[in-house]
């Protein structure tokens, strides 16, 4: 499973370089906990373009990374795509780079991987890579995607 780091496991502020600033949102490290419990594993897939475009440093990303494992973790993998929409590489969301090396690092097929993301191209990236895509937003929580994720795992 990958999951979208700002907007979805922690409240999005915008180009955050400020570890302080972390802040998960309601139920996140309980949910994430059950997911673990599961046996899933749990990577971060996100896209940074704060670095690219020369807001916040690499450094400072990695901080606010290291709060959001201390937070929430741990997790089995980060995925992060540092550069600006701009820059045309090859691992920025929507583009499926990212989740075949979670895939590969996973030894599994990306179509055996979840996304969940709050926005349009969390759900892209997913089906770019053959993978699940689940989009968190007014009408559906991160604790209602868990919940279908758990629910399926059962099934399993």
């Amino acid at each position: 499973m990958l999951l979208d780091r700002d907007g979805t496991i922690v409240v999005d502020v915008p180009y955050n370089g400020d570890p302080q600033l972390v802040q998960p949102v309601p139920q996140a490290k309980e949910l994430l906990d059950e997911l673990r419990a599961a046996g899933l594993k749990i990577g971060v897939l996100t896209n940074q373009s704060g670095i690219g475009r020369g807001m916040i440093t690499d450094a400072q990303m990695r901080a606010v990374n290291a709060r959001v494992d201390e937070l929430l973790g741990p997790f089995d993998g980060w995925f992060i795509c540092p550069h600006a929409p701009d820059d045309n590489c090859e691992c920025r969301k929507p583009k499926p780079k990212l989740v075949f090396d979670a895939a590969r690092q996973w030894r599994m097929d990306s179509s055996h991987i979840v996304v969940i993301g709050d926005k349009p191209s969390d759900v892209d990236v997913a089906r770019n890579a053959n993978a699940t895509g689940i989009l968190v937003d007014a009408s559906l929580s991160f604790a209602d995607a868990v919940r279908v994720i758990l629910n399926e795992a059962k099934r399993s």
